[in-house]
């Protein structure tokens, strides 16, 4: 059976789903569609933490779904800037699950990512499928995926 290591930036999905549909993306449903025929050796969701009992709520669905889920502290700048991303630590496993993993799956439409696609699959000879937002995903990083999946209606909540 094909192994596959899954990687979500829930920031990433949250706003360009938002910004593109006006939905929510649906996790079950992706659920199913990414791990069929499949054994999950890994899944990470990564977010930020801002305490608020509806997100906890959120991380314990996505647990319960069979998610790890890895917060990082929201963090408000004196200027009014927030900061509060994951792109190194989804780095860093993506690369130590690249040896264990037949398939790597990124969910994020972050163009920083094309890099670590790009080495992953030279470096280990894998197959590294990218789901995003077409209109909001940068197009280094569907040009360095294996195979781009389009997050649309199909992948959405009702």
């Amino acid at each position: 059976m094909t192994t596959v290591a899954i990687f979500v930036d829930i920031q990433n999905v949250y706003y360009t789903v938002r910004e593109a549909y006006g939905r929510n993306f649906d996790y079950n449903k992706f659920w199913a569609r990414v791990t069929a025929n499949r054994e999950v050796i890994k899944a990470v969701c990564y977010a930020i933490d801002r305490g608020d009992q509806k997100q906890r709520e959120f991380q314990n669905i996505l647990r319960a779904i069979g998610f790890d889920v890895k917060l990082k502290p929201f963090i408000q700048r004196s200027d009014g800037s927030a900061k509060g991303d994951w792109d190194v630590g989804i780095a860093l496993d993506a690369m130590e699950y690249a040896e264990q993993a037949d398939v790597i799956v990124l969910v994020s439409g972050d163009g920083d990512f094309d890099l670590l696609v790009q080495k992953i699959r030279a470096k280990h000879g894998k197959k590294v499928e990218v789901y995003g937002v077409p209109q909001l995903t940068a197009a280094s990083l569907i040009n360095a995926a294996s195979e781009f999946i389009a997050i649309d209606k199909g992948l959405l909540l009702n």
